[in-house]
C-alpha cells in the first residue's frame, strides 16, 4: 500500500509536535507545507519535498492525502472550508473554531462532500485513556459522582502571541480549557444541564483565568480550572460510588494512571512511542482509508458540543472577540 501522504497548513509549534510524531506511524509521512512566511525553515528541518506559499496551492495538490491544520483559532474555519472545498479529508487543531456558529455549516459540508472531518483532540488516542475508558465501563469506580482537574501554566506575557491575543482568539478557555471539557464530556458521554463559570479578565481583553463548575443528567458534577498565570500539575481525579480514578502529571498527555477501589490501587504506565499524536494521525489514516467522514472516537456531534459549551461559558464570563463583534 502507498504511504498516506500528509500536507500542513501552518507550520508553527503545534505542527513541529505533529511533524516529529508523524515519524513514527509507518504507513504516512509529510509530503507538503502550505505557509506564507517560515515555511522553507521547516521543510529543512523536517525534509518535506513539497513547499508552498498559498494554503490554496496545497489543497489542489493531488498527491496531498490528507490536510493538518495548524493555524491560529481565528483562521479554522476559512482553512476547513478550503480544505472540504477541494475534496481533501482534515485534522484540524482544537478548538475546532471560534465558535458554533462557525462551526455548525462545516459539519454539514462535510457531510455534503462525503468528506473526513476531524478536530485534532490527541488526548482521547492516548493508551492510557484507553484503559480509563475500560474502568469506567467495567463500573470499576460504580457511578461517576464529582470530577475535578486543572491545567495551569505560567505562559510568556507576548500580548501578540495567540496565547492572549484577543484578534486571534486567545484565553485559556479556548486554549487550554478545551482539554476538560472534552475529556469531561468523553468521560460522562453526555453533555451538562448546568453550567457556572468565572474568569479573570487580562489587560488584553481575554481570560487568562477561569473556574467552571458543571452539572450533568443524572447529577454527576464537574470541576476544573485553567490560568496562563501560575503552573500547575495538571491532575484530574474522577470520584465514584465505589472508588476512584487518577490520571496524574499533565492528564491531557497523561502516560499515567491509578484505579483506587474496593481496598487496592491498580496503577499503569502507557509510554508513548513519540510524542503522543501518532495515536490520533493513526485513528486518522485509518478513518479516511475505510471512507468515513469521522471518527466514532471523536464525532461532529462530541466537537459541536464542545463549541456550544464554550459558547455558553464565554457569554457567562462576559467574553467576546473583537471580530464577533461586526456586522457580518
Amino acid at each position: 500500500m502507498d504511504k498516506f501522504r500528509w500536507g500542513i497548513i501552518g507550520p508553527g509549534r503545534i505542527a513541529r509536535k505533529f511533524a516529529t510524531d508523524l515519524q513514527v506511524v509507518p504507513e504516512a509521512e509529510l509530503y507538503a507545507i502550505a505557509s506564507r512566511s517560515g515555511g522553507q525553515a521547516f521543510a529543512n528541518k523536517f525534509d518535506v519535498p513539497v513547499v508552498y506559499d498559498q494554503y490554496q496551492a496545497l489543497v489542489a495538490d493531488s498527491a496531498v492525502d490528507a490536510v493538518y491544520i495548524a493555524t491560529p483559532n481565528i483562521l479554522h474555519a476559512d482553512n476547513i472550508r478550503l480544505s472540504l472545498e477541494a475534496g481533501k479529508p482534515v485534522l484540524v487543531e482544537k478548538p475546532f473554531t471560534v465558535n458554533a456558529q462557525e462551526a455548525a455549516p462545516l459539519f454539514e459540508l462535510a457531510r455534503q462532500k462525503g468528506v473526513f472531518l476531524m478536530e485534532a483532540f490527541w488526548t482521547r488516542y492516548l493508551p492510557v485513556y484507553q484503559t480509563v475508558r475500560t474502568w469506567l465501563d467495567s463500573g470499576a469506580v460504580g457511578e461517576v459522582v464529582v470530577i475535578h482537574g486543572n491545567f495551569c501554566f505560567a505562559g510568556k506575557q507576548d500580548e501578540q502571541d495567540r496565547w492572549l491575543n484577543p484578534d486571534l482568539a486567545g484565553g485559556t478557555l479556548l486554549d487550554i480549557g478545551i482539554y476538560p471539557i472534552a475529556v469531561y464530556q468523553w468521560i460522562l458521554q453526555q453533555n451538562p444541564v448546568k453550567v457556572q463559570a468565572s474568569a479573570t479578565i487580562g489587560e488584553t481583553g481575554v481570560d487568562t483565568t477561569f473556574s467552571v463548575q458543571m452539572q450533568y443528567p443524572g447529577g454527576a458534577m464537574a470541576q476544573f480550572f485553567t490560568s496562563f498565570e501560575i503552573n500547575s500539575k495538571g491532575d484530574m481525579s474522577i470520584y465514584g460510588t465505589n472508588g476512584a480514578i487518577h490520571i496524574n502529571h499533565g492528564f491531557h498527555g497523561a502516560t499515567m494512571a491509578t484505579l483506587a477501589a474496593n481496598g487496592k490501587e491498580t496503577s499503569i504506565n502507557e509510554g508513548f512511542r513519540s510524542g503522543g499524536f501518532e495515536y490520533q494521525i493513526e485513528e486518522a489514516v485509518d478513518c479516511i482509508r475505510k471512507g468515513l467522514i469521522e471518527s466514532p472516537r471523536m464525532s461532529h456531534a462530541d466537537s459541536l458540543a464542545n463549541m456550544q459549551l464554550m459558547d455558553a461559558i464565554r457569554a457567562q464570563i462576559g467574553l467576546k472577540y473583537p471580530f464577533e463583534q461586526r456586522p457580518g
